[in-house]
This record gives structure tokens, sequence and C-alpha cells, in this order.
């Protein structure tokens, strides 16, 4: 069997007031995207959209979305990305748009990314905090992307899927032969 290729597109949700981001939810995103994709490329668009893509990751105190894509199309699904303006979640209208920071070809790099991006926000973000809770919180956040979480996400993928070239485990050295005379 043939794996299936992905990319992963890390967005930023940007909004006018950072306290609205604690609405998003995956489904909600995955919905307004889906409404974009098709506003953008009609039913062909959302019958690519609709197989093998997913919200991966919300983080709802920075804004960060992980959203898998097919390889072949993410291209067309990624032009599709600025025509979300609004998300629609737990009963209210949040007006946004989409950021995107980084593509990656597995979860790990974008992962890796998104920490060191994580410190740049982090810095950014803090002076923004009213209270000593609210600072905590973020710290909490922004910190709280690591390895083991997006391994965990990563394996329950790739459990799916047949692994017949063994890319993912390392290669067996082979000693060379001596031979005694």
């Amino acid at each position: 069997m043939v794996r299936i290729k992905n990319r992963y597109l890390l967005c930023e949700v940007c909004v006018s007031e950072r306290n609205s981001l604690q609405l998003l939810t995956e489904t909600a995103i995955y919905e307004a995207i889906k409404a974009a994709v098709i506003k953008a490329h009609g039913v062909y668009g959302a019958a690519l959209y609709s197989i093998g893509s997913s919200v991966t990751y919300v983080n709802a105190y920075t804004g960060v979305v992980l959203l898998r894509l097919r390889k072949a199309h993410y291209r067309l699904l990624w032009s599709a990305l600025p025509f979300v303006t609004r998300i629609w979640s737990r009963g209210q209208n949040l007006q946004c748009f989409f950021n995107c920071i980084h593509i990656g070809g597995t979860i790990r790099t974008c992962q890796k990314f998104l920490v060191k991006y994580g410190r740049q926000q982090l810095c950014r973000m803090l002076p923004h905090c009213k209270t000593e809770a609210e600072k905590q919180e973020v710290r909490r956040a922004v910190l709280s992307c690591s390895l083991r979480k997006f391994r965990v996400a990563e394996e329950e993928h790739d459990s799916g899927s047949d692994d017949d070239f063994g890319e993912d485990r390392e290669e067996e050295k082979v000693k060379p032969q001596t031979t005694d005379t």
C-alpha cells in the first residue's frame, strides 16, 4: 500500500478581541473553512476538502490552528483561507481571518516551529494581560504544546494507514564481515 501524504498548515486566527478566541472549537473552524472552500471552488473544492481534511489542533488562547490537508490538493484548499471572514461558534458570530504562518510535511515539523513561534508570542502577549491569573493561563497555554501530545495524534493518524516502507524506523546498520585466515 502507498502511504497517503499530507500537508499541515499552521494558521493563526486573527480577531479584534483576544477574549473571543476562547469561543473557538475544532468543528466550528472546520465548518467555516468548508463554507469558504465551497464559496471559492464550488462542489469540486468541497469534495476535495471532505476527503482527508481535518482540524488537528486548536489553541484557544493563542489562536493557533493546525489543519491537515492532502498533499495533492492542499494549495487549492489553502487558496480558500482568505475567504474565511467569520466563524459561527457557541451561538456567537466571531469575525476573524486566517494568517498562515507555516506549512509542514509532518506534525512534528509544525510543532517545532510552533515552539519557536510560541516563545515569540509569549513575549508579545504577556504585557496585554491584566491579572496574574490571566498571565499564568497564557503561559500554560503557550507552553502546553509538547512533542508527546503531537506524537499521540500522529500515531493515531498513522495507525490507520499502512507504512510498508518503514520510513519511521531506523535503518539497520550492517556490520562489516571479517574473515579469519
